[in-house]
């Protein structure tokens, strides 16, 4: 374990994570166009039913096994009987999923032709092993293959989906490159189970445990839908969703950049709960504090400076109200970043998934009674108000649950060179606005913007821009003596 970087495995997850989040953008424009408003209601109506069953059929076991993987990754045995189980509970569940989806779906209906098709993405969820690679700490495999696969994806929808009748073809194309992509990271497994043998398979014993996992991922799901569909079911203007959905897709890409880091430290603080590494568990607690106060702070900051001439360019006339709810919602980058911190990193790697579930339970129960109030009164500036008090609630919860295992004051109390940092970089921005606008003056602002905070930092003497700064001119030396 020694030798895996968390660095490497994090650049690879955030690769990934913000490629799947860019690249419905990239398609986005093209599919509007060509299958029209009523098309793409189809497939987001269809995809969004397959992916429920995905969802309860895969029973969250995902999560479960890259923990327990990571548990064991140094016993093969133990490691190849966990998968061994997983692999098969997970194959009896979508089988069970498929059925019922099949009567339910497939036979009949408007849109049974899109179903039939949309039951290769479930079945290729049942192949889905991309959870062992992680537990093993290995993101390059996963990554590479997901990455080759939407690019595929990409490609082949501009070059086979040309007219409104072919949303079949784009579902297909979804579909079976899941498929394939799953399957082809079977291959790959000969190399760690070769010569090992297993005995006493027992599928029983993990059902309450996957359960058990499953329920705090679930409601973790509802807790990110929630403001969405109250606000389209409260207001009737659905512009005012639409502003609030522009708003987020930024919000998330930059969420990707600060939490992204959380995967990858999963199967690193379950290996190091189960051989009792308290010591080091802190010292990476503290590593993530620091490293999530050094990209959120500068990232809230810059992102209120820029909203203004950003907004217009990127999302065109007539959505000045996001420049707004950007403004609002912007706290939710640091907020989210220490609930993955103490609840994804820390809480449930640790068996405390008891604690995060009813962390999240609270969060889903203030959020949904101040979107009811909220909404009415100011629809969707009420919905950004009601995300980030709901948020500071969960963060609260999860705070309490571990104030006596993490210091909590010391944590806090690493954040004060970023804060500084930002707020200088922030009145340097505001600088620019007052000598230029548009979208030059959003890339002087970013520009401008990095060279002060980092500047600022290099100040300080911050370890985690020194380490950045050592591996760079390591990278650049090894680069001078090979040429």
């Amino acid at each position: 374990m020694a030798g895996k970087s968390i660095v490497k495995n994090y650049l690879y997850n955030l690769i990934y994570q913000i490629l799947i989040l860019i690249l419905p953008l990239v398609t986005a424009s093209y599919l509007a166009r060509v299958l029209g408003a009523t098309g793409n209601g189809i497939y987001s109506y269809t995809y969004t039913i397959v992916n429920y069953f995905v969802l309860f059929g895969s029973l969250g076991i995902s999560l479960y096994g890259q923990r327990e993987i990571a548990y064991v990754q140094d016993d093969k045995t133990k490691m190849k009987k966990i998968f061994i189980e997983l692999v098969t509970f997970r194959f009896i569940t979508i089988f069970i999923a498929s059925i019922i989806y099949y009567f339910a779906f497939m036979r009949t209906g408007d849109y049974s032709v899109y179903y039939r098709i949309l039951f290769f993405y479930l079945i290729a969820a049942a192949f889905d092993i991309s959870w062992f690679f992680q537990g093993i700490e290995d993101f390059k495999k996963t990554v590479i293959r997901n990455v080759v696969v939407r690019l595929t994806s990409v490609a082949l929808i501009f070059i086979v989906v040309k007219q409104e009748s072919d949303l079949s073809k784009y579902l297909a194309i979804y579909a079976f490159a899941d498929l394939i992509g799953n399957i082809s990271l079977w291959f790959y497994l000969p190399k760690y189970f070769k010569g090992v043998k297993v005995q006493n398979i027992d599928l029983v014993k993990q059902i309450p445990l996957i359960v058990l996992l499953f329920i705090p991922q679930i409601t973790n799901k509802i807790y990110n839908m929630l403001d969405t569909t109250m606000l389209g079911k409260i207001i009737e203007n659905k512009a005012e969703t639409g502003y609030y959905e522009q708003s987020q897709k930024i919000i998330r890409v930059l969420l990707t950049v600060v939490t992204s880091l959380g995967t990858v430290m999963v199967p690193r603080m379950a290996s190091m709960f189960a051989n009792g590494e308290k010591e080091k568990i802190n010292e990476y607690m503290k590593k993530s504090f620091n490293f999530t106060y050094l990209l959120s702070f500068p990232i809230m900051l810059g992102l209120i400076a820029i909203s203004k001439d950003f907004v217009p360019w990127f999302f065109g006339p007539g959505y000045n109200k996001v420049i707004l709810l950007m403004n609002i919602i912007t706290p939710i980058l640091l907020l989210m970043g220490l609930a993955n911190i103490i609840g994804t990193q820390y809480l449930l790697p640790t068996k405390r998934q008891k604690e995060f579930t009813i962390s999240v339970v609270a969060g889903i129960i203030v959020n949904f009674i101040l979107n009811y109030i909220m909404i009415k009164l100011w629809q969707s500036v009420g919905a950004c108000i009601a995300t980030v008090i709901s948020q500071i609630v969960v963060d609260g919860i999860q705070i309490y649950y571990v104030k006596n295992e993490i210091n909590m004051k010391n944590m806090f109390k690493l954040c004060y060179k970023y804060v500084f940092a930002s707020v200088i970089m922030f009145a340097f921005c505001l600088l620019v606005q007052l000598i230029m606008s548009g979208i030059i003056s959003v890339v002087v602002q970013i520009i401008v913007g990095i060279i002060v905070y980092f500047g600022i930092l290099i100040l300080y003497k911050d370890e985690f821009v020194y380490l950045l700064l050592d591996k760079l001119r390591t990278k650049f030396m090894a680069v001078l003596s090979r040429k």
